[in-house]
């Protein structure tokens, strides 16, 4: 794949994320903070927002299969996105149970290998659910 291939790529992926659905599952995926795999689980089956967890985390591991396959240049994927390391952020300390509540041993495995696979990936999540953290905190005090 050429350099230029990988740019098609990412800007379609860009535009598919302009999607007004898409759009409103994105904003909804800030704000949703799991805190087990059996609350990530029951969201997923929530009849408002299940649609837009399982929108946004397939949307993200689909990209990443993108890379792991080779369509889509690692370095330039990992450059040009933040959003995926703040949805794997998110799920990363549940993955482990999810994977066994739904025997799935493959459940997020590309956005997993794209990101952990990268240099500093493990660095990059740990500062993403540290951000992540101090928000939620933020937004605590603010509602109090």
């Amino acid at each position: 794949m050429s350099k230029s291939e990988s740019a098609e790529l990412i800007l379609k992926l860009y535009d598919l994320r302009r999607e007004p659905v898409m759009r409103k599952a994105r904003d909804w995926m800030f704000t949703f903070h799991p805190e087990s795999a059996e609350h990530y689980s029951a969201t997923m089956m929530d009849p408002e927002v299940g649609a837009y967890l399982r929108m946004v985390t397939s949307y993200w591991d689909m990209a990443a299969a993108l890379v792991t396959h080779g369509a889509i240049d690692r370095e330039m994927f990992n450059d040009t996105n933040g959003e995926h390391l703040l949805v794997f952020a998110k799920i990363e300390p549940l993955l482990p149970q999810l994977r066994e509540m739904w025997d799935a041993p493959d459940a997020f495995k590309h956005l997993e290998s794209v990101i952990m696979g990268s240099d500093g990936g493990a660095e990059r999540v740990k500062k993403m659910q540290d951000w992540l953290n101090s928000m939620r905190g933020q937004a605590s005090e603010a509602s109090a």
